[in-house]
């Protein structure tokens, strides 16, 4: 399904991923396709080889389409080279798709994303269109997206002015991590808590993350994201090249796509889906809430008591 929305392809040294990203995109057939590349390390032997082969992949454009590309000579590393090379696709356009090289989106993703860009263009209350949904396949929608506070990033669109909002360094964090604006955003103090680690670290310079900063760019703003209502990208970067993913994060990674249908319906208010949030903050980033620790600290218990009333010839407590 072909889009009109400009893409960012952010690629490094893996070809055959790149290739299967490319293989969308020739299906959705964007006006104009930045492709942006870190440069390779010095200390890898075959990272400029694959690095080129990657650029070559990318670059293999076979549509009507403007191409502009950014390939960086010198490696800069994760956090430097991604957030750069948004910066730099917005010097050029307002709005548009970003995809990294791992990132394989369901042909539907394309015409999801620039409804969206269009719908919330200039709404500073929406800053993410994401095409991640970790949620239960149980889990039920009112419309074809929610809105949450997590900006899952596995294939993802924004605007310009929500970019220009980026704090890569967390400059305000020495000032914000002392006051209660963190636990009153999130709505709980051992998820304020896990965030709070996580920008701890990343204001040292310990992570080397753009993705946390942008976490945190957003939640300053208080800034929601979309998040479609069933899975519309799989992330198939997990293996021996992978570099800031791991085995925990192929369990969400690997998740099947599904066809985003049409015309899609939208939610009548922009309201945060809280049970998703809670939900994803133990799932996917293992944190546990007050109603998770008491039931993991009760379970013993709670499965002596059922099996006593299955037995009794009752399923009640």
């Amino acid at each position: 399904m072909n889009t009109t929305s400009p893409v960012l392809l952010l690629i490094y040294n893996r070809p055959a991923h790149t290739e299967q990203v490319m293989a969308q995109l020739r299906e959705a057939e964007p006006p104009k396709l930045f492709v942006a590349a870190d440069g390779p390390r010095t200390d890898q032997p075959d990272d400029a080889e694959r690095c080129e082969r990657a650029r070559d992949v990318a670059t293999h454009v076979d549509w009507d389409c403007n191409v502009h590309t950014l390939f960086r000579d010198e490696n800069l590393g994760c956090k430097k080279a991604v957030s750069s090379a948004i910066t730099w696709f917005f010097d050029h356009v307002e709005e548009g798709i970003i995809l990294e090289d791992d990132c394989v989106p369901h042909c539907t993703f394309f015409p999801y994303c620039s409804h969206l860009l269009e719908r919330y263009r200039g709404d500073e209350r929406v800053m993410v269109v994401s095409g991640n949904n970790f949620q239960p396949a149980r889990r039920s929608y009112d419309a074809s997206y929610y809105f949450s506070a997590y900006s899952h990033c596995w294939g993802w669109a924004t605007w310009k002015q929500s970019w220009e909002h980026y704090n890569g360094d967390l400059e305000t964090w020495s000032e914000l991590r002392e006051k209660e604006w963190l636990q009153g955003w999130l709505g709980s103090e051992a998820i304020a808590q896990y965030w709070k680690s996580i920008f701890d670290r990343v204001a040292r310079g310990d992570i080397d993350s753009w993705a946390y900063a942008w976490t945190f760019s957003c939640w300053t703003q208080h800034g929601l994201s979309v998040l479609p209502s069933k899975n519309l990208v799989t992330n198939i970067g997990f293996g021996a090249h992978a570099t800031h993913t791991n085995a925990k994060d192929g369990e969400t990674g690997h998740l099947s796509t599904y066809p985003m249908l049409f015309p899609m319906e939208d939610p009548a208010n922009v309201v945060r889906n809280y049970a998703a949030d809670e939900y994803t903050a133990h799932s996917h980033f293992g944190i546990k809430t007050g109603l998770r620790r008491w039931v993991d600290r009760h379970t013993p218990e709670l499965i002596k008591r059922a099996a006593r009333s299955i037995i009794g010839g009752s399923y009640g407590y």
